[in-house]
């Protein structure tokens, strides 16, 4: 009779492959259930590696990958506390289970045998067998149709991506399983009927040892997909299952496996898989979207994803941008034709331009030519055209296009965090606080960090030149983001706003030493010292920035503000009017609410300015 055994809080049922937590039913593969029960079964004993491979795959050739990904699993389903591990490994030999492990005998339903029985009674029997049967039968379907009306009624209407397993073995293929992530989020994130958690939120949970139903309660989602990628040369594995949070029980899983040629078709079939699983509708769009994936070329894939992996990771860093810049440059050396690497190429210069790294010729030129060749490639990447609207709006000063192209980006993708906060910015430059507000809250419903990783409400206030609100919208931002510069550098403005320069000063010092020098933080620190008396150290600042441009890209903006500071006024706008001249996107960004430049507002040619730039006097 086979066992029962008991562990911790959980129950494995060998006759009936259950396992159970305080009662309640847990969803196992079969190979993984296959896994646990040896384990169980060899309580405090190494298993071997072989073992595992001659029990559960016999006769068949397999790779470690697969092993570890089933013991990978095998960890999140029972909580695994990294201090107290269910599961030890045993490098190079296998895998011993750690806990505790009590054996029970299941009651035998069988004891109570059948009295011998006459013709008749045997007919009897035959009858109750046959109305045992349909009863059976109905209560199967029954539970069924139960099953199905308990998922109707509670739809997956809100998914997170877990971040999927490295199973290759390297460490530094990373990347890949995380820009496999990356990828299949984004493809999910285009279903509209759909709530997707952004990458940002659920890579949180990258190693964690939490239950799935947990998490899902964290991120507040309806499901949670998890899974794992290798690859070997040419070829990916996707592993990936969908687990109902709510149950913890599994609605689907599947193992993909196609050359590196057709990732992007694999990353498509998933995300529309999953759409049939859970009963969403696709609209025409988004079925052209997921069902139009092309072939890329393995290399340029590969270099494309490295590109991702320094972009994403490159906050405040020309090194890093500069890096994933030339990786998607090899990626498009590579395979001209493949679209979301001109994207990525695009942004990096976006970036470069808009942190001054580059001139504005040198960035938004190339930019837009990138962009031009991405929608000439794939007219529905929302990403293209939300990095399309920040070009229309920081460097073609067009801000009617601008709008329109974010919220276009937000039609194609509605889940595009980065196309939520763009839009946000933009919300609040125009003025436009209780619009702003609302981008986000939506913004906050696919990212959960979203409060405490944007600086975009603190745009609002700046931008409405009210300086207590954005003293305290920018203090919260830094308790929780103590190293990002952007936080500090609005808290330096509204404390200069409400004319606590000495306060200003230092956080303008903490800006400068977290940005790496960004000139606009320095050019505030210039104006701080004015306000402080310092006008000689304002004037040392002022001569190193000149000097420095003779060399390298110094925007004339910032370089007029502090001219502007010092009173100097006819040279503030000589330098205003070269960044006029060179399309500088700090233009029109700063001017209408910059008070460095306040003493500027009422000459003429500030208001000349205005006017040809196309913005409200």
């Amino acid at each position: 009779m086979d066992p029962i055994y008991e562990f911790g809080e959980f129950r494995l049922d060998i006759a009936n492959k259950t396992l159970l937590r305080n009662g309640i039913p847990v969803s196992l593969t079969p190979k993984v259930f296959d896994t646990l029960q040896l384990l169980v079964e060899r309580s405090g004993q190494l298993v071997e590696k072989d073992e595992f491979v001659q029990k559960l795959w016999p006769g068949t050739f397999v790779e470690d990958a697969a092993l570890a990904e089933n013991i990978s699993r095998l960890r999140r389903v029972l909580g695994e506390n990294s201090s107290q591990p269910w599961i030890v490994t045993v490098p190079k030999r296998g895998y011993r289970f750690a806990p505790d492990v009590r054996k029970a005998v299941a009651a035998d339903t069988r004891s109570a045998a059948l009295p011998q029985a006459s013709s008749l009674s045997k007919t009897k029997l035959k009858f109750g067998l046959a109305a045992a049967i349909v009863l059976l039968v109905a209560g199967a379907a029954y539970l069924y149709i139960s099953r199905s009306n308990r998922f109707t009624a509670t739809p997956v209407r809100s998914l997170a991506v877990l971040p999927l397993e490295n199973l290759s073995g390297d460490p530094e293929q990373e990347y890949f399983a995380d820009g496999m992530t990356d990828a299949l989020t984004t493809d999910l994130s285009r279903i509209g009927a759909l709530r997707v958690i952004s990458r940002t939120s659920a890579m949180h949970y990258k190693g964690t040892n939490k239950m799935l139903p947990e998490i899902a309660r964290e991120l507040n989602v309806d499901g949670v997909v998890e899974g794992s990628v290798m690859r070997s040369g040419n070829r990916v594995r996707i592993t990936a299952q969908l687990i109902h949070a709510s149950t913890d029980q599994n609605l689907w899983a599947d193992t993909y496996e196609r050359d590196m040629g057709d990732v992007l078709r694999l990353q498509a079939e998933v995300a529309q898989t999953i759409a049939q699983q859970i009963r969403v509708q696709l609209t025409p769009l988004q079925q052209a979207q997921l069902g139009s994936a092309p072939r890329v070329d393995p290399v340029a894939y590969d270099a494309f994803l490295q590109g991702r992996s320094y972009f994403q990771r490159g906050a405040a860093s020309q090194d890093g941008y500069r890096k994933a810049q030339g990786f998607f440059e090899q990626a498009i050396q590579r395979d001209a034709s493949f679209a979301l690497a001109y994207v990525g190429l695009a942004d990096s210069y976006l970036i470069s331009g808009s942190q001054r790294w580059l001139s504005p010729a040198k960035a938004y030129g190339p930019a837009k030519e990138a962009l031009r060749k991405a929608l000439e490639l794939d007219e529905t990447l929302g990403e293209a055209q939300s990095s399309l609207g920040w070009l229309s709006w920081r460097y073609e000063w067009n801000w009617p296009m601008a709008e329109r192209e974010f919220k276009y980006a937000l039609e194609l993708n509605p889940n595009y965090v980065d196309g939520h906060e763009q839009l946000a910015w933009y919300l609040a430059w125009s003025g436009r606080r209780i619009e702003t507000l609302a981008e986000l809250a939506s913004m906050a419903k696919v990212d959960l960090a979203a409060t405490t990783r944007t600086g975009a409400e603190c745009g609002i206030y700046y931008h409405q030149r009210d300086y207590k609100t954005l003293m305290d919208v920018s203090s919260r931002f830094v308790n929780r983001n103590p190293d990002k510069w952007d936080g500090h550098y609005f808290l330096a403005v509204g404390y200069e706003g409400l004319g606590q320069h000495a306060d200003a000063a230092s956080e303008y010092q903490k800006a400068i030493e977290l940005s790496h020098g960004d000139t606009d933080t320095i050019a505030g620190l210039a104006h701080a010292y004015v306000g402080m008396g310092k006008r000689a150290e304002s004037e040392k600042i002022l001569n190193d920035l000149l000097r420095q441009s003779k060399t390298n890209y110094v925007s004339p903006y910032m370089i007029a503000t502090i001219y502007a500071g010092l009173g100097d006024k006819n040279r503030a706008f000589e330098f205003l009017e070269k960044a006029y001249q060179e399309r500088s996107p700090d233009v029109p960004y700063f001017i209408k609410a910059d008070l460095r430049i306040d003493n500027l507002r009422s000459d003429p040619r500030y208001a000349d300015l205005l006017r040809r730039m196309g913005l409200p006097q």
